[in-house]
């Protein structure tokens, strides 16, 4: 099976074909148009010389030129990889070594960050600027039979977010591309003829799925916005567009609640709003139903699964509450002692999923230590609730002891949250002077100065939690760093802490 062809062979464009597939400013494509363009992309890639099995980089912005250079790959055979656009130079050296790519497609705007890497691909003939590869695909033809690839043969590869370190590459096969859409279909009851809009970009996996696979899958409409997106772009986007469903993260639905309510208006008309990347703010979950009427579905997944996991079904939303695992995941909460724990008892989630990758190429060790008999450990701790619901309590890896006690940074992070004074906060673990762990917290203020919102976070923290638990050092930060999928990039934060203790000798 191609995964391409499961999208746009003629079966589904029998079903599809007349239908808006993608819309993009002021154009349109529809699925059978589409179709055609990456039947282009996969003969113009054939033309220069890809083979199947070799990968293809993809530094693109979100166009309709994206989704059919990266169908094109699959369609020929070869293995997809959309890059992270904000990259360095350093990262982007390291993803093409790891990954030994053939080929490089790159928007000629977005070749500075590359750095002397762009003269170099050049030079090596593997690299494919918007102009050589618009020249390739006007001379392809627009029909090409499908690669017969296997169920197992590698079809993408998605590189970590890096909120840990160096990018990792987690190989999906063919096969993987069968689980997109579902939560969408079964959960939120999508279908032909909805429009889907993700704000996140498509070279991560929630937006992969949500904003681009997903959608073609059953035969809705995707809204692409080509640059990272801002406050102002997306709320034209759905005035314009009136999309059914909105894919986001936390961090925007808080930006989003600072517009005005007419300019909030046209959100109120939105079926569904779901968030991802982290755990979504009781503040923002409150904020954001005041203002729409509508509540915002949590959903949960990762690279390594590619597809949702887990969503929280409508109707049954809340800020704590992650969801219940979708039809056909497997999912097993595991105690230090390896065994399984009861409800109310956190645990560590291990899930089986039908777009399970096969591991992380290159790492070995890795893929033995997390990908254990057909179950992956996804080193996230949650706990389970008689009716089957899971939330989501922080990750296995954060945890620590304090004066012989375990402390998770999420309990500091949530007494500190639903402060006026207080934008977000994100909390750490750092070794003082002695080598003990220590706990940092950071804190972003709102609407009035960082001490003001140091001394809130402080009595707070004081008020609400038990001595043990208390943050060591609670410091200002303008904002927290983030990748761009929205989750907190927490190794930036205990290197700012080493540098302000470096500081004072």
């Amino acid at each position: 099976m191609n995964a391409a062809e499961h999208l746009l062979g003629e079966s589904a464009l029998a079903l599809h074909g007349a239908r808006t597939a993608l819309v993009c400013g002021e154009d349109a494509l529809s699925y059978r148009a589409l179709a055609e363009e990456v039947a282009r992309a996969a003969n113009a890639l054939r033309a220069l010389g890809v083979r199947p099995g070799e990968r293809v980089l993809l530094l693109l912005r979100d166009t309709p030129e994206f989704v059919a250079a990266w169908l094109g790959a699959v369609h020929a055979g070869a293995v997809a990889i959309g890059l992270n656009t904000k990259l360095g130079e350093d990262d982007y050296r390291h993803i093409l070594a790891d990954s030994n790519a053939r080929l490089v497609i790159a928007d000629e705007t977005l070749l500075t960050a590359l750095g002397p890497l762009a003269a170099q691909l050049g030079s090596e003939k593997r690299l494919a600027a918007s102009a050589a590869w618009r020249r390739a695909l006007r001379a392809a033809a627009p029909r090409a039979d499908f690669h017969p690839a296997q169920p197992q043969d590698p079809a993408f590869w998605l590189y970590s977010s890096g909120t840990t370190g160096r990018p990792k590459g987690i190989v999906h096969a063919h096969q993987s591309v069968l689980a997109a859409g579902q939560a969408q279909r079964e959960v939120l009851g999508l279908g032909p003829g909805d429009k889907v809009f993700a704000t996140s970009k498509l070279f991560f996996a929630y937006a992969l799925e949500n904003g681009m696979l997903g959608p073609l899958a059953i035969g809705a409409t995707t809204i692409l916005h080509p640059d990272w997106a801002d406050v102002e772009q997306i709320q034209a986007i759905v005035a314009r567009h009136a999309p059914t469903a909105v894919f986001s993260v936390p961090t925007f639905y808080r930006r989003l609640l600072a517009l005005s309510p007419d300019r909030l208006a046209p959100f109120r008309g939105v079926r569904h709003f779901v968030s991802a990347g982290e755990r979504l703010p009781q503040p923002v979950f409150e904020g954001w139903r005041t203002a729409t009427g509508q509540e915002i579905l949590s959903i949960y997944g990762m690279s390594e699964t590619f597809c949702v996991i887990m969503v929280t079904p409508p109707g049954s939303a809340g800020a704590l509450r992650t969801g219940k695992p979708i039809a056909g995941v497997q999912a097993r909460l595991l105690g230090d002692d390896g065994n399984e724990v009861a409800n109310g008892v956190p645990g560590v989630l291990w899930v089986r999923h039908p777009a399970l990758s096969s591991g992380y190429a290159n790492r070995p060790e890795a893929t033995r230590e997390q990908f254990r008999d057909g179950w992956f450990c996804t080193r996230d701790i949650f706990v389970r609730d008689a009716q089957g619901s899971y939330s989501h309590q922080g990750r296995s890896d954060e945890l620590l002891k304090v004066a012989g006690q375990w402390v998770q940074p999420g309990e500091l992070e949530e007494a500190v949250q639903g402060l006026a004074s207080v934008a977000e906060a994100a909390c750490v673990a750092v070794q003082d002077d002695d080598g003990f762990e220590r706990l940092a917290l950071f804190v972003a203020a709102r609407g009035v100065d960082a001490q003001t919102a140091l001394s809130a976070a402080a009595a707070a923290c004081e008020q609400k939690l038990p001595r043990h638990k208390r943050p060591k050092w609670i410091l200002p930060v303008a904002e927290l760093p983030r990748t761009a999928t929205g989750k907190v990039q927490r190794y930036k934060l205990r290197e700012l802490v080493e540098e302000q203790r470096a500081a004072k000798g």
